[in-house]
């Protein structure tokens, strides 16, 4: 009886140390297949297909997971054919102790077929606004912008944000569909100014600035009213004016690309100081404080 029990303790043995083998040659297989993959898919890479690499390298490691999973399983469960309905069984218990789980992959599902934003799309979402970087099961990554840095550069940080967010807050896309957003930049110049003056100097200004772009903004025109049925009757830059609190109010909107948005109103803004500097029938007005002292007399009794 001693030798049958010892018997089966040597069979049980031999067959864990074999099963250990080959889980380990079917990992160190797999793990070269991923280098040789990446390697060979990074031989071909060209600058312009960035999306496209990032995207084939995502598919080759989930692929090369989900073989890895089946191949290992295959080892070390018995019937492992009847896996599949045991997951079933014991998924309707975890599914409400892991809801937040179950939502955050089927976003990261909804996310890969509807494709609301991409690698490299700049996006608001909830109260998060950023460039997305990086997309996995349970998180997108994007580089933040805005916050306490102005005119939406970035902070530099990053921030990891549940995919299930895509079924409960609204997203913004900087650059699906159009590649270009509206700004505007306000200017008061005094009521006796003379504003028609004013607005051929900063309509010259604008044209003169964004002449280059014209063409760019054309062609992404086109792309997106066909996609998207998005039309604008004017597209080239323009000065609105009214009347204000402080005086006249002359609003400079335009096109531009969100992550331009900042070079431009740098730009304009010197172009604004060093043409109106010239200028004498145009006052530029800004809201002063002024602080009277009175020097009071003490009489002495």
């Amino acid at each position: 009886m001693e030798e049958w029990i010892n018997y089966l303790d040597s069979i049980v043995e031999h067959d864990l140390r074999w099963n250990t083998y080959k889980t380990i040659l079917i990992i160190l297989v797999l793990w070269l297949l991923k280098k040789g993959a990446f390697k060979l898919l990074g031989a071909k890479r060209e600058a312009t297909e960035l999306k496209k690499f990032y995207h084939w390298r995502k598919t080759i490691q989930y692929t090369i997971v989900f073989i890895g999973f089946l191949l290992i399983g295959n080892i070390w469960i018995s019937n492992f054919q009847s896996i599949t309905t045991f997951l079933g069984l014991l998924s309707a218990g975890i599914a409400i102790a892991l809801k937040d789980i179950f939502v955050n992959i089927a976003g990261w599902m909804f996310i890969l077929w509807r494709r609301p934003f991409d690698i490299g799309d700049r996006i608001q979402i909830g109260d998060f606004k950023g460039d997305v970087v990086d997309t996995r099961v349970f998180q997108f990554s994007i580089l933040e912008v805005g916050n306490w840095v102005d005119a939406e550069q970035s902070t530099g940080r990053i921030i990891h944000v549940p995919n299930g967010m895509v079924f409960s807050a609204p997203q913004a896309n900087y650059s699906q569909g159009f590649d270009y957003i509206w700004n505007e930049q306000q200017l008061n110049i005094s009521l006796d100014s003379d504003y028609k003056r004013a607005k051929l100097i900063l309509n010259e200004m604008l044209d003169e600035i964004f002449k280059k772009e014209y063409k760019g903004i054309q062609i992404a025109l086109k792309r997106a009213h066909k996609e998207h049925f998005i039309s604008f009757t004017q597209y080239t830059p323009t000065v609105y004016a009214k009347i204000h609190e402080k005086g006249i109010q002359l609003s400079l909107r335009y096109l531009c690309n969100p992550r331009k948005r900042r070079f431009f109103e740098h730009m304009i803004t010197e172009n604004i100081l060093d043409r109106f500097r010239e200028e004498i029938n145009v006052k530029i007005v800004y809201p002063t404080t002024s602080v009277i002292l009175e020097n009071a007399k003490i009489r002495e009794k």
